[in-house]
């Protein structure tokens, strides 16, 4: 992708207007679709034009969702506002940005040393995540679904080498979330940027280092012309969940055949999207170093050592929290996550540890 064509998309601006109530004619709804990322963002913008389209179809275009970029209709941290307060009927984003309304929100989108996309899903449909992921988002009048992933997070992307905390201790490194919260405890200073913004703010010198998702997007912003040192994995984010947001009172509205159809959309695009991400990073990490001269480096152990006390810290002051639904959430993620770690040396990661010798191609 031409990543001059793609951030030429970030440049449409018209923050604060305000849609008409949806249109209601011979038994069909449209909804407006705002989403947190920039038109054309490859995975991204895709994932949430993808299930506007099938969303539409399905439902032989009784429910027709148009999808708008970042500032178009609002900023890319407004979408969740918007919806709540009925400007739009539906957002396309990812729990991580939302945790300064509650905290427990940020667990159902990633967080330090936590579970994988499949994991989180398994908590989501099997282990009662998905009860308390609706009760929190009543209270702002809405109806949320996961609704794909990027696959595991990078860490980031730094001009000079790093091996120790003491090289983070002071760098602006963007980023988002828990993920945010786990570096400022390590000395590290957290800027949060929209993705549209954030290859100038390391061209500029504005941060020192940054993600944004992974080689994929990260690639498509073009932060490897500015930061030749890329580390991964990014243990803040083993998952970045995406998410659908509706209004609640708009979602309450439709019939049940209509609801079904939303609710099998997520459940698929969780899949699909996730898998998108997957193909992708790995095309892309052989693209960044055979052709750009991009240093791709393992996360130095040190670090990840320094950052899992880190992580430590924020889950015992979560099962601490004054807030009774942040406690409930986080016990009920740390007791499905500890399950499932105890689990995986047997399971999935047994078997990645295991699977060293590469496969012969023709």
């Amino acid at each position: 992708m031409d990543r001059r064509k793609f951030l030429a998309g970030t440049a449409v601006a018209a923050a604060g207007a305000t849609l008409a109530a949806p249109a209601i004619a011979q038994g069909r709804v449209t909804w407006e679709m705002v989403t947190s990322w920039p038109t054309g963002a490859p995975g991204l913008d895709d994932s949430a034009r993808r299930i506007a389209k099938r969303i539409t179809d399905l439902s032989g275009g009784r429910l027709v969702i148009n999808v708008h970029g970042a500032g178009e209709i609002v900023p890319a941290f407004g979408v969740f506002d918007a919806v709540s307060q009925g400007v739009a009927q539906i957002y396309h984003s990812v729990p991580a940005y939302w945790i300064s309304k509650n905290k427990a929100i940020g667990l159902f989108g990633s967080f330090p040393f936590g579970m994988t996309m499949m994991e989180k899903l398994g908590w989501m449909y099997w282990g009662g995540g998905q009860a308390l992921y609706d009760k929190i988002y009543a209270g702002f009048g809405l109806k949320g679904f996961l609704a794909g992933g990027t696959g595991p997070q990078w860490f980031g992307w730094f001009r000079n080498e790093i091996s120790t905390l003491d090289d983070l201790r002071g760098l602006r490194i963007r980023t988002t979330g828990f993920s945010g919260e786990m570096l400022r405890r390590i000395g590290a200073a957290v800027v949060t940027l929209p993705g549209g913004e954030v290859f100038q703010a390391l061209q500029s010198g504005a941060i020192d280092a940054g993600e944004f998702v992974g080689p994929w997007n990260d690639f498509a912003f073009g932060f490897h012309q500015v930061a030749k040192n890329y580390y991964g994995p990014g243990p803040g984010e083993p998952c970045s969940t995406e998410e659908i947001g509706i209004n609640a009172s708009a979602y309450d509205a439709l019939p049940d055949d209509l609801k079904l159809i939303i609710k099998t959309v997520a459940m698929s695009a969780a899949d699909e999207t996730t898998m998108d991400y997957e193909t992708n990073n790995a095309k892309t990490v052989r693209i960044l170093k055979a052709e750009h001269g991009v240093n791709v480096r393992l996360l130095p152990q040190a670090i990840v050592e320094g950052l899992a006390v880190a992580a430590g810290e924020i889950v015992q002051e979560l099962l601490a929290d004054p807030d009774p639904v942040v406690r409930e959430v986080i016990a009920s993620y740390a007791q499905y996550r500890n399950l499932m770690a105890e689990y995986a040396p047997f399971g999935h990661a047994g078997v990645m540890n295991a699977r060293t010798m590469p496969f012969p191609e023709a």
